[in-house]
Order: structure tokens, then C-alpha cells, then sequence
């Protein structure tokens, strides 16, 4: 990830985690396009700035959060991949 895009992710990740800091983000209780509604003031903002349409300010978003979502699933598996080994003793005592 380039440095443009972190700042970009950060921007609108901070602006989530206060917009949507009072609810819940399982999909099954507040829809993704819900979720999405409280995202388009700073997505319409950074489109005004760089001159782009919204919706490629929205792809650009899922694209980069979802790559950053798959790297820390990815991250995570490879942190436990002991604990999925059940040959391997993982306690001592």
C-alpha cells in the first residue's frame, strides 16, 4: 500500500469509527449499504478535493479495505497455524 492510499484509508477509517461509533457493524443488523450512508459526507468531501466521481472514491475505499482485511485474516492464520495442528502440543505443564 502506498503512502496515498494509507492516508486516504485512515481518513475515512477515522471518520467511521466517529460517524458509526454507536453502532453495530455485523452486517445482519446494520446493512452494509447503511454502513455505507454514514460513510458519504468525508466520501463526498474527498471526491470534491480530487475532482473524481463518488462512486470511485467508494470503489477505491472497499477496494483498499478489503486488502487490508484479507492481509490481517492472512496475518492472523499464520500467528495460529499451531493451534489448528492438533499432533502439535501447545500446553506444558
Amino acid at each position: 500500500m502506498t503512502e496515498e492510499e494509507k492516508v486516504f484509508l485512515d481518513r475515512i477509517t477515522e471518520f467511521a469509527n466517529k460517524a458509526m461509533a454507536d453502532i453495530d457493524p455485523d452486517p445482519t443488523v446494520t446493512p452494509i449499504s447503511q454502513q455505507l450512508e454514514y460513510l458519504r459526507p468525508v466520501m463526498d468531501e474527498i471526491a470534491a478535493e480530487t475532482g473524481e466521481p463518488v462512486e470511485d472514491i467508494f470503489i477505491r475505499y472497499m477496494d483498499l479495505a478489503s486488502t487490508v482485511a484479507a492481509k490481517k485474516q492472512e496475518e492472523f492464520e499464520e500467528d495460529f497455524v499451531d493451534f489448528a495442528d492438533p499432533t502439535k502440543q501447545h500446553f506444558r505443564f
